[in-house]
């Protein structure tokens, strides 16, 4: 692959942030635990410092040091080619549409005619490619900090980004987000933070300073979405995370489901002023995705949207801000046997 242009847009995305974050993992550990039968690797993925899982590499396409981060390719029989970046599982061709659709659909399909989206981070242009099937999208813009992620992603994952990076609506700004974010004027209807945990270089990107940040590039009633991290793993660092999200958006909406890459059950957020996406039915959802001509959707309908966010009692515990924790159980139930009478 050839070097990619040195576009010297690529600032430390420290700035001026210095709000101490929580860690989601330990340190990450080497790739490899040791080599098997042929050409196998098997690649650890930490979930913190007691636990974690590991999977089977056939052939290790490639590593590459770039200015901010250490991205290696490897094949595998169960997730075809997978990219992993600082020793930790980014993405896979055959199970990135559990992450893609879930970070970008239950914000934008929530609202009626979302026109612009931002995401901060998504180098590999998966959730663009998400975002892009809305026929109202007029424009997704990525800003990545590192220009080596969008080449090696354009030349070794089409299918997770199938494309779209000949999208004319899509534009990739090689820039610091935190930066753009902040100085922007333009207003988005969607804010995606399609990043890796709050560790290291990316941790201005969860401070209670940046999240005011994009709460002002937001038109009125755009979201914020983001990822929070393990619940089952690395349970305080998501709570903290909700609880300063909380103290900024009158809405946050945390939600879960299962990342197969990751290993674990995960936690987003959709977090908005204005826009609660808890409260679309399943019904409307589908009849949006019917009228939208949404395609190739192997994750989101309906249900699922009502679905993820339906938090088991310990999550919804540890994400509930204080002033509304209360009484919760059995409340469904009740509705039940109302209805009933």
């Amino acid at each position: 692959m050839n070097e990619p242009e040195d576009h010297n847009k690529k600032n430390s995305p420290q700035g001026d942030h210095a709000e101490a974050q929580p860690e989601l993992h330990g340190a990450a550990p080497s790739s490899f635990s040791g080599a098997a039968a042929g050409d196998q690797r098997r690649i650890i993925e930490p979930l913190n410092d007691s636990t974690g899982f590991y999977i089977e590499a056939s052939r290790k396409v490639g590593e590459w040091q770039t200015r901010l981060h250490k991205l290696e390719i490897y094949d595998t029989e169960h997730y075809g080619r997978i990219i992993r970046l600082d020793g930790l599982n980014i993405t896979s061709e055959r199970e990135e549409f559990v992450c893609h659709e879930n970070l970008i659909h239950p914000a934008l399909a929530a609202q009626l005619a979302p026109r612009k989206v931002l995401i901060v981070g998504g180098g590999d242009g998966g959730a663009a490619e998400e975002a892009l099937k809305h026929p109202s999208v007029e424009q997704v813009t990525i800003c990545e900090t590192d220009a080596e992620m969008i080449e090696v992603a354009k030349e070794h994952f089409r299918a997770v980004h199938r494309g779209k990076f000949d999208d004319p609506r899509l534009r990739v700004v090689i820039a610091d987000g935190a930066k753009l974010v902040r100085e922007t004027h333009e207003r988005f209807d969607l804010i995606a933070l399609d990043l890796n945990e709050p560790s290291g270089a990316s941790e201005p990107f969860y401070s209670a300073e940046f999240f005011q940040h994009c709460r002002q590039a937001l038109v009125p009633g755009g979201a914020l979405v983001l990822h929070l991290g393990t619940p089952v793993a690395r349970p305080e660092p998501v709570g903290e995370l909700a609880q300063r999200l909380n103290g900024i958006f009158r809405i946050v909406r945390p939600y879960t489901m299962y990342i197969p890459l990751f290993g674990t059950q995960w936690a987003m957020a959709v977090c908005s002023d204005k826009l609660d996406p808890k409260a679309i039915t399943a019904d409307e959802i589908d009849r949006r995705i019917e009228h939208r001509k949404l395609q190739d959707l192997k994750f989101y309908n309906g249900e699922t949207h009502e679905g993820v966010f339906a938090l088991p009692n310990f999550i919804r515990d540890l994400v509930t801000p204080p002033r509304l924790k209360q009484q919760t159980r059995g409340r469904r139930l009740g509705v039940v046997r109302s209805a009933v009478k």
